[in-house]
């Protein structure tokens, strides 16, 4: 009688549990679905003694500078929509629905991160509910790293390595 109470014992303390996550509330991709706060453009008001005043836009300029937030990261989404990307001075993660990613716990992964030696990693996570900038189709500047965006994927080179990854919806590739 012991040997089995300490057996049910030892099996309700393991660390392993079978199945898959779920998130109550979330959306089909799996991503929670409350609102996430974006930057909004608001008209420029002047008048003789004041100078324009407006928040920051939703899409840069081409070739600007993106800032960072309190903590530090930048989160940008493409143009397109379909990868969204946290950059920090250590490294840059991106997340998409790539069409030829690595396997890892038998699902594909939907996620991949730089650090600014070239080192690559496919991960499986989620960004969750970022407020992202969307950038266009040009070359952007955050936190030490140069993002150059186009029709067929996003560059992520580290200023003082030059290593970083190139991101596409085909997958991704260190340098």
């Amino acid at each position: 009688m012991l040997a089995i109470a300490a057996a049910a014992t030892i099996a309700g303390c393991t660390t392993n549990v079978d199945g898959r996550a779920i998130c109550p509330g979330c959306g089909p991709g799996g991503e929670p679905t409350f609102p996430t706060e974006r930057p909004t453009v608001s008209s420029p008001t002047t008048t003789t003694s004041e100078s324009p005043t407006s928040s920051a836009p939703s899409t840069p300029e081409p070739g600007g500078t993106l800032p960072p937030s309190a903590e530090g990261y930048v989160y940008i989404e493409t143009k397109s929509g379909l990868t969204r990307c946290q950059i920090t001075a250590d490294s840059v993660g991106c997340e998409s629905q790539f069409s030829n990613s690595p396997v890892i716990d038998g699902t594909s992964a939907n996620g991949v991160e730089v650090t600014p030696d070239g080192t690559m990693r496919w991960i499986l996570g989620n960004l969750g509910a970022i407020p992202t900038t969307t950038i266009d189709y040009a070359v952007y500047h955050a936190v030490g790293w140069t993002i150059d965006a186009n029709t067929s994927g996003t560059r992520f080179t580290n200023d003082s390595t030059g290593h970083g990854m190139s991101v596409s919806t085909e997958g991704a590739s260190a340098f």
